[in-house]
């Protein structure tokens, strides 16, 4: 398969959970959201030089490139995996970089203020994971250790759980400290007790 026709079969496919397409790369913090968003997912590939509608751009600079590269390995932390490959079509160069899962969760990215946050990918969204996701990466890297206590902090925990609830609503229900919620509920996760979803605009926690 030629470049022209390889490319214009990914574009066939739209925007998706592991693929987003990138019209111009100006900013590298924006580009290190996708980055990570992909590394703390399922992997995926961005289509540089490829507009929102599918319409092939082309990169215009060697510029664009050194900003792909700030993304992945500046204004990411850690540092996340990346591979870039040219592909040449109607008179057009369009890099495609592909990002694989990481075996290091959390891979976050600076914002404009400077902070670092961590990305998930929701179908065609880059969304900014939930602290219980963030504490969950944490906790993963770590040895599995010892079975759950069944104390009295995790018996309230799954006795106001008899539905579905945000964080918020959670730490008003249990009354506890937010920081002991976040951390209860990724343990509970890792464990397989309390599982999470994502809908209309929100992380939603309940029992398996």
């Amino acid at each position: 398969m030629d470049d022209k026709k390889y490319l214009l079969s990914l574009i066939s496919e739209g925007e998706h959970q592991q693929q987003d397409f990138k019209y111009r790369v100006d900013d590298a913090r924006k580009l290190a959201r996708s980055v990570s968003a992909f590394a703390n997912t399922d992997g995926g590939r961005l289509l540089i030089g490829v507009r929102d509608d599918g319409h092939i751009a082309g990169v215009r600079t060697e510029g664009e490139i050194y900003v792909m590269h700030q993304a992945a390995y500046k204004y990411c932390q850690p540092e996340a995996s990346i591979q870039f490959d040219t592909y040449h079509a109607e008179g057009r160069t369009v890099v495609i970089a592909t990002v694989p899962p990481s075996d290091k969760r959390p891979v976050c990215a600076q914002d404009e203020e400077g902070r670092m946050r961590a990305y998930i990918r929701i179908k065609d969204e880059n969304i900014v994971a939930s602290p219980v996701l963030f504490e969950l990466w944490c906790e993963s890297q770590k040895p599995q250790g010892a079975l759950i206590t069944y104390d009295d902090d995790i018996r309230r925990l799954l006795e106001v759980m008899q539905g579905k609830f945000t964080l918020k609503q959670i730490v008003r229900l249990v009354r506890l400290p937010r920081r002991k919620v976040v951390s209860l509920l990724a343990h509970l996760i890792r464990f397989g007790t309390v599982k999470w979803e994502y809908e209309d605009q929100e992380f939603f926690f309940s029992l398996v």
